[in-house]
């Protein structure tokens, strides 16, 4: 049986990759920093510990699995020093095939750290896939959220372009068949999206919509999402760069393409912006002890 290691499996990708690999039949072993959490989250899972900076603890994640889901912890920007050398410390190990999970458009952007680990990739002459999805349905609950149970706002530097959002769980279950079926997908790239590209002024309809308040979209400015990140969010410079430059590139139609991939992939249809709100919806309401606060 093929054995997947998901590293970052606390994140919304690695859960999503975890649980779509164990209902197609393949035994996943769970990987992160916080064993305790782990077994937490995935009482039914095999939960190891592991930092990529700490290389005494890859061996053991490594030991006895087949295949890596791959993915870059957002405060990691050193390539060289992290993901890079676990590349060639899992393929020594013997690991079959690796799936990272990239950015839309990284082929493009030389200076994004998901660059250097997929020329990395291709460097090694050995079994691999690149996924690179655009922007994230779940964006809205985790880097949005704030902003809209806040603010009543959605507040991004993207201008009227759009985007073709992506549902993490459809992301998982691409990853999942490729480990089901590896040797299809092998040193291949592929761009996944949603069915149908959104303004963001769509996006604040939709919320508003689904949540029976206002929800508006603010433009922001480049200097001004910066400094909103780095004041308010309290991000790293780093994150802070990533995301603005991967905002501002929507103003220019980055993300408004709509990739067949995925559906292709899955023999079904992606799904859509609505049904994802419609599903998360209680997710943008404010908590009691909040609206305590506020009153």
């Amino acid at each position: 049986m093929t054995r997947v290691l998901v590293t970052a499996a606390l994140g919304n990708v690695g859960r999503e990759v975890a649980h779509e690999c164990v209902q197609r039949g393949l035994a996943v072993r769970v990987a992160g920093r916080s064993v305790a959490e782990l077994k937490a989250r995935f009482p039914d899972f095999e939960a190891v510990p592991f930092d990529f900076l700490d290389r005494a603890t890859w061996a053991g994640a490594l030991e006895g699995c087949d295949s890596v889901f791959l993915l870059r912890p957002p405060p990691l920007g050193d390539m060289d020093a992290t993901l890079n050398p676990f590349i060639d410390a899992a393929y020594a190990a013997g690991i079959g095939h690796i799936v990272f999970l990239s950015v839309a458009g990284a082929d493009k952007m030389k200076w994004v750290p998901h660059r250097k680990v997929e020329l990395h990739l291709e460097s090694t002459g050995q079994a691999w896939t690149v996924l690179r999805p655009g922007f994230f349905a779940q964006n809205l609950q985790d880097a949005y959220r704030r902003d809209i149970v806040e603010d009543g706002r959605l507040y991004v530097p993207a201008a009227n372009g759009r985007v073709a959002f992506i549902d993490v769980r459809d992301a998982g279950a691409v990853a999942a068949r490729i480990f089901e079926t590896p040797t299809a997908f092998r040193q291949k790239a592929l761009t996944l999206t949603g069915p149908e590209a959104v303004t963001f002024t769509r996006v604040a309809e939709l919320l508003s919509a689904a949540l029976g308040t206002p929800v508006r979209y603010e433009p922001a400015s480049i200097l001004g999402y910066a400094w909103h990140l780095r004041r308010r969010r309290a991000m790293s410079w780093m994150q802070v760069l990533v995301l603005t430059f991967l905002h501002f590139g929507l103003r220019g139609g980055d993300a408004e393409v709509v990739e067949p991939t995925a559906e292709q992939v899955l023999g079904r249809p992606a799904g859509s912006l609505a049904d994802y709100i419609a599903r998360e919806v209680e997710v943008w309401r404010p908590s009691p002890r909040a609206k305590a606060t506020t009153g």
